[in-house]
């Protein structure tokens, strides 16, 4: 019986649209790059936590008003049951693991912060994860890290994470 391939879907974190929009892709630079992004998003491949276009509309700036002009990305809310309760999973690994200090969870557990949602949402959904992190050297129960980072959390949920060349890649981005 053939099998249908089923299309990665990739749900972006804020930093992989505020990182180039201030770094390297700047609007008035390369807008090229912009375009080629809005042309992919009408394909259902393109994802946005809630809380990741609030994040990115407090900027109030040419940012903001391109993702807000953008009618093709998928929205995904993050106050459903199931990403709820992945989401406590996410907190429990970060406070039990054994890998990172109290001050992780301290960081991670405002309700306000994304990335563990991120976790959540995409282990429910079956996402990849955008992100401009980069997962932490030598993470050990002997040396445990003040700060969590959204590869190596995403890793222990069968979560995939990558950069925005990942997902340029695999959509075909060419600028």
């Amino acid at each position: 019986m053939y099998k249908r391939q089923v299309e990665e879907k990739f749900l972006i974190d804020s930093n992989s649209f505020m990182t180039p929009y201030r770094q390297y892709y700047a609007f008035d630079l390369v807008p090229t790059y912009w375009k080629e992004l809005a042309k992919h998003l009408d394909t259902g491949r393109m994802i946005l936590l809630d809380m990741v276009k609030d994040e990115i509309d407090k900027g109030q700036d040419e940012l903001s008003a391109w993702i807000d002009k953008q009618t093709g990305f998928v929205i995904c809310n993050h106050i459903e049951p199931a990403i709820i309760s992945k989401y406590q999973e996410v907190l429990q690994y970060v406070q039990n693991c054994g890998l990172y200090k109290p001050q992780a969870l301290q960081n991670w557990a405002p309700v306000h912060i994304a990335d563990p949602w991120l976790i959540a949402a995409a282990a429910v959904n079956d996402y990849t994860i955008i992100t401009v992190e980069k997962p932490s050297s030598g993470l050990s129960p002997k040396t445990p890290n003040k700060n969590a980072k959204i590869p190596d959390v995403a890793r222990a949920f069968g979560v995939k994470a990558h950069d925005m060349y990942y997902m340029m890649r695999k959509l075909e981005i060419k600028i």
